[in-house]
């Protein structure tokens, strides 16, 4: 792998990671207007029609119906779970905040890939889970008042989603491309979330079509730049600039809620990233020790 190369992974992992704290923060902004379902919905239907010229345009439309139906039904129902849990949270808290609590899932990645396909986690890993854990509850306010609030506890459930959905996955990656995992899951998030909001769906303002039109660019177009980053670079290289969506969430959160991140949510989300780097880093020798 040349120096370019790794060095473009990079910068497009960090231009996808400032493109979905921009399509978050559209999220957000739709958030108090909409009931939780109807935004995963709308996030859904802004991208796929990208998603859908981009899969057309690499790889074909073929690849979009030879897959494995039954786990990109799985994918879809955990998109609608994790996205509207999401939107609620969003709701609720600060973007750098929720941001801190969703940093857990690839701890919980980790963890449900020992538990159900068997792969090998030592004891260092498992500490790493379990200091990670501990950051997640500095971050949900240990001393009582805020333990497991509405908000904190959505985005768990949402973290959770994309975990598992996360282990999906890996198994698909086995036979289905990237582009079919994509547009599959847009697709039946759209569908699924949009039904489930049907009975209480609210007419979009007109305000929010930018928004919206804005969630579908930047949602696509951070989709196809990290894409690219994992097959320019090696995931150990690129994975870590993943943890950058916190800087950008910070610097949303002062120019368009005017709020800033305390101490104990910095503590929190600084033990969660460090467990998170940790973990990539025992990946990393696990793997080059398994292939010399």
């Amino acid at each position: 792998m040349s120096e370019t190369g790794r060095l473009r992974g990079i910068a497009s992992m960090v231009g996808a990671v400032a493109l979905f704290a921009l399509m978050d923060s559209g999220l957000k902004l739709l958030s108090p207007h909409y009931p939780p379902m109807q935004v995963a919905a709308l996030r859904g239907l802004a991208s796929l029609p990208l998603v859908f010229v981009w899969a057309l345009a690499d790889g074909g439309f073929a690849q979009l119906v030879r897959v494995r139906w039954a786990l990109h039904l799985l994918r879809g129902v955990l998109a609608v779970v994790m996205l509207a849990a999401f939107a609620y949270a969003l709701r609720l808290m600060p973007l750098a905040e929720a941001y801190a609590i969703f940093f857990v899932a690839p701890l919980l990645i980790t963890a449900i890939a020992a538990l159900f396909l068997r792969e090998e986690v030592g004891w260092r890993r498992w500490t790493a889970i379990g200091v990670g854990m501990c950051g997640v509850l500095i971050v949900l306010k240990p001393s009582g008042a805020g333990m497991l609030t509405l908000g904190g506890a959505a985005m768990l459930v949402a973290a959770l989603g994309y975990s598992v959905s996360a282990i999906a996955v890996r198994v698909l990656g086995r036979t289905d491309s990237t582009q079919s995992m994509v547009f599959w899951m847009l697709a039946m998030l759209s569908l699924f979330a949009t039904i489930a909001a049907w009975n209480d769906w609210k007419a979009i303002r007109p305000e929010d079509w930018w928004v919206l039109a804005g969630i579908g660019a930047t949602g696509a177009v951070g989709q196809f730049l990290v894409t690219y980053a994992f097959s320019a670079s090696p995931a150990s290289i690129v994975a870590p600039f993943e943890y950058t969506a916190l800087a950008w969430a910070m610097a949303l959160d002062w120019v368009l809620w005017k709020t800033l991140p305390d101490a104990r949510m910095l503590a929190g989300a600084a033990v969660i990233v460090l467990a998170g780097l940790y973990l990539l880093r025992r990946e990393r020798v696990h793997t080059e020790a398994e292939h010399p």
